[in-house]
């Protein structure tokens, strides 16, 4: 089974953004400095976006290519797929995804009135939901 990363739509004011950012590319890609090292299991598996401390999305990693400047890329399958939301605390960077990832979206399936990240967080750790 691959692995999974997350990482934080930095800028992103709206899930609208993060639409427009892969609208706007035809091959979208993420730079980072360091390359995972586990990178060869990540390949067919998915990064996982995190906006307001929730995971709202996700894209299919594709692979691995080094930049001209040392850095990496991780290049992304352009689809971005809509999942369950599920709190997320913020981080830096790229991290792998821990237990099972979220369940993606039905085509009209619609979430409703998802809790914002942050409650349902602290809600969960109380063991409330």
């Amino acid at each position: 089974m691959p692995l999974n990363l997350t990482k934080i739509a930095f800028g992103a004011q709206s899930y609208a953004d993060i639409e427009s950012w892969y609208a706007q590319r035809r091959s979208p890609n993420l730079t980072t400095r360091y390359r995972p090292t586990k990178w060869e299991e990540c390949i067919g598996g998915s990064l996982y976006w995190i906006h307001q401390h929730s995971i709202v999305a996700r894209s299919e990693i594709t692979g691995f290519s080094e930049t001209r400047d040392g850095r990496w890329s991780i290049d992304l399958k352009p689809e971005l797929i809509r999942v369950h939301p599920r709190p997320k605390r913020a981080h830096q960077g790229w991290r792998y995804l821990k237990g099972e990832p979220p369940r993606d979206l039905a085509e009209g399936e619609d979430i409703g009135d998802a809790l914002p990240g942050k409650l349902a967080g602290k809600l969960e750790r109380l063991g409330l939901i």
